[in-house]
């Protein structure tokens, strides 16, 4: 029993994290609200991305179209955040940490510090890349990012088409994909110091920061 209400308080907040209910129509919230969220590719948002430094989804690994792998990354294309185009998430090769956040999740604001420090401590070691989920205000996103010192490849998922693939149940949520492109490892907990954000990368990846 006493194993049980600890699971049970464990999720509960998880849940609690950044899956909240928006007041106005009842409906849980991840991060941007209970709408959809902004547009990832306005001119503003372009412009943030800009100035913050953000590095341009054309620097990720990715594998060449058509080619086969085993599927275990949904095949999903997403937008660039502020950026060109868009990436098939079934592309992306690894080592790679994929972390989902949003601007106004207070657990993510605290977690991106620690990994823009993972992405400039290992280099072309690993790839870090964020993925802004149904983001009301990606203006917001952008200036977070910045100040956040945030330079690592962001996409955008402004309709959460990555929930139910993911099983994303709250915010922050980051995968851990291997060098062939498989999603090896999924932790629902915030990152609250550099050394258990490290650690889980040499758990997952062997990648030494």
């Amino acid at each position: 029993m006493r194993r049980l209400a600890v699971a049970v308080a464990v999720l509960a907040l998880l849940l609690a994290g950044c899956s909240d209910v928006d007041t106005s129509s009842g409906k849980p919230t991840f991060g941007g609200g209970s709408l959809d969220g902004g547009d990832p590719q306005s001119a503003s948002v372009r412009s943030g991305v800009q100035d913050a430094g953000v590095r341009p989804c054309s620097d990720l690994p990715l594998a060449d179209a058509g080619a086969e792998g085993d599927g275990a990354l949904p095949a999903l294309e997403l937008p660039c955040l502020g950026g060109d185009g868009s990436v098939d998430l079934s592309r992306l090769r690894g080592p790679a940490v994929v972390n989902f956040w949003a601007s106004n999740c207070k657990p993510c604001r605290e977690e991106l510090p620690l990994l823009a420090r993972l992405d400039r401590d290992t280099g072309d070691r690993l790839t870090v890349v964020g993925l802004d989920v149904r983001d009301a205000d990606p203006d917001a996103a952008v200036a977070l990012a910045r100040r956040s010192r945030v330079t690592y490849p962001q996409l955008s998922d402004p309709t959460f088409r990555t929930r139910g693939a993911f099983r994303v149940l709250g915010l922050p949520q980051t995968v851990f994909v291997d060098a062939q492109g498989r999603m090896v490892a999924t932790e629902r907990v915030p990152y609250t110091s550099y050394a258990d954000l490290t650690g889980a990368v040499r758990r997952h990846l062997e990648v030494q920061p």
